[in-house]
């Protein structure tokens, strides 16, 4: 298995550490699939304050993948998918559309309101999902926990990250 190095940001004008499932739920995740954190930090639903610290780890060589979780809906502030989508070198369309696939078999029609958004920047894989804690269960146990793992077949992300650094 190869190890990964991930950073998780949840996006919140309310979260705190002590109520953030979501973010504990993907800490949890990543830890049990024998990947590294490298840190984890909760900021506003602010395009710039989600660019600042997603902007940080982009530039930190040793982290592989970048997870948020919040600000993905169509409601108030959200504005995720505006604060990453500028900074992606490439993006990648089917993690968005196959994460509303799966979750149309949980939540029906509602997932129509999910804007999940994974892309490439600087080598560093990036993956938004929603902010509830069924969500980043979802993303994780459905798409994630398989891409992030190198053994897994046909093919995966893990196996790609040395080559998205050398770029």
């Amino acid at each position: 298995m190869t190890k990964i190095t991930c950073s998780v940001l949840t996006i919140s004008d309310t979260r705190t550490f002590k109520d953030d499932k979501s973010g504990d739920l993907l800490i949890q995740y990543i830890s049990d699939a024998g990947h590294d954190v490298h840190n984890r930090q909760i900021v506003r639903d602010d395009i710039y304050a989600i660019r600042s610290m997603v902007s940080q780890w982009i530039a930190a060589p040793e982290v592989n993948v970048i997870i948020t979780t919040g600000g993905t809906g169509f409601t108030g502030r959200d504005s995720t998918p505006e604060a990453l989508k500028p900074l992606f070198d490439k993006e990648i369309e089917g993690f968005g559309e196959l994460f509303r696939q799966i979750s149309f078999g949980e939540i029906g029609t509602s997932t129509i309101q999910s804007r999940a958004t994974g892309g490439l920047a600087n080598g560093t894989l990036i993956f938004s999902l929603p902010g509830s804690s069924g969500a980043v269960t979802t993303g994780w146990t459905k798409i994630l926990a398989t891409q992030l793992d190198i053994t897994f077949r046909p093919c995966n992300f893990a196996e790609l990250i040395p080559r998205f650094k050398e770029v």
